[in-house]
Order: structure tokens, then sequence, then C-alpha cells
């Protein structure tokens, strides 16, 4: 229990700055400081849970430790609960904060959602970014199992981690809104639908494309195999 409340709190404190950041300040940091905000919050994440539950965050990167022999599918399915959970509050507590401006609505302005193609920031087409997620994706995945593994130096990676992330986002968000994993990337959505509850970056709107997020947990799982 102590682990699924880690994950949760974690993962509350990815969308609560990520999202939060493009929602309500979006507009005045530029993607620059959304990709910093989320960068940021792993490395408040990995420095304040790490030690508790491995601050996993996400079920893509949950499921490439089961992959990698460090965690039960019990388990796994525990931190995918707790972080969808953790993602839905933080998703509603920035909701409310954003409907309290007076000219802010969810439908005229959304939560932060992702998306592609036309009218969607940069239009890039469903296979740019199918690619692209695949590769994010595969990237932080890597990365994090790579400076979480033995030997390597364990003060230094909620860092690695972090820059990572924040990285991935400088590359993304004009693509898909990002982000490389699903519990971010569709904000607390497990059957991977683009009008999430708790958002992404962009804040147009798609068609809900189930792909891209089932992809993200291929891609997760293939990670320990390189």
């Amino acid at each position: 229990m102590k682990k699924m409340i880690a994950e949760a709190f974690g993962t509350f404190i990815l969308v609560f700055f990520g999202v939060g950041s493009a929602v309500l300040m979006g507009d005045h940091i530029g993607m620059l400081g959304i990709s910093l905000a989320f960068g940021i919050s792993i490395v408040a994440a990995a420095y304040s849970i790490g030690a508790i539950s491995g601050a996993h965050l996400n079920p893509a990167v949950s499921l490439g430790m089961v992959t990698a022999g460090r965690m039960t599918v019990a388990d796994f399915i525990s931190y995918s609960i707790a972080q969808i959970g953790g993602a839905v509050i933080a998703a509603l507590v920035v909701m409310l904060i954003a409907t309290g401006k007076a000219d802010y609505t969810v439908a005229a302005n959304g939560l932060g959602q992702n998306g592609y193609g036309a009218g969607y920031l940069g239009e890039y087409t469903l296979t740019a970014a199918l690619i692209f997620e695949l590769v994010a994706t595969f990237v932080f995945v890597t990365v994090i199992l790579g400076a979480t593994q033995e030997g390597s130096p364990a003060m230094m990676a909620g860092l690695a981690i972090g820059l990572t992330l924040a990285g991935i986002h400088l590359v993304g968000i004009n693509v898909t809104g990002c982000f490389g994993e699903p519990c971010a990337f569709n904000r607390a959505c497990p059957v991977c639908r683009d009008q999430s509850i708790g958002g992404s970056v962009g804040v147009h709107r798609s068609p809900p494309d189930w792909r891209r997020g089932c992809g993200h947990r291929v891609q997760g799982g293939a990670d320990t195999r390189v």
C-alpha cells in the first residue's frame, strides 16, 4: 500500500506540474517552459518517492520493469492502478483551477489533450505521430532502465531521467503534444483515448486514436529486448 500511495503521489506531481503548466501557463512560458516543467516534475518525484516505490509514474515504465525481471505482474497491476488514480486526481485539480478563470471552459480551451493532423499544433500525420511516440517511449524507458540498473550512479538517476523527459518534450510537443508513455501522454486513460481525463500538452482536439497509446505499451515492453 505504501508503494501504491507513493506512485499515486508521484504521478500527481507529473500531471499537476506538466499539464498544469500547459493549461494554466502555456501562453506565457511556451513549449520550452512546459518541457522544463515535465522534466522538473520527474526530478521532484524521483528524489521524493524513488526510495519507496522506484518512481515509475507510468505503466510503460512499470511494464519495462516487468520484462526486465525487476517487477512482478501483480505489482505492475497495482502500480498501474495507483498511477492512473494519481493522474486523474491531478487532472481534476488542474481543471478546478482552470475553471476559476472567467473566460475558460473545457469545451473551448480543452485540458491539454494530445492529438495530430489538421488543426493540431504542427499538423503532423498519424504516421509521424506514431514514429515519434514509439521512439520517444523507447528512449525514455531505456534511459530509466539504464540509469537505475546496478552499477549506475544512483544519485544521478533522477536528474538523468528528468532531463531526458524534458528533451523528449522539446522534440515532440509540436508533433503530438507528447508524451511517450500512457499515463502522462494519455493522462490517466487506460484504454488510450485522445481526449483523456488528464489531457496532455496540446490544446486542440483530434479524433480518438487508440493506436498510439497501445504503441507505447508495445514499445515499453520491447525496450528490455535491446
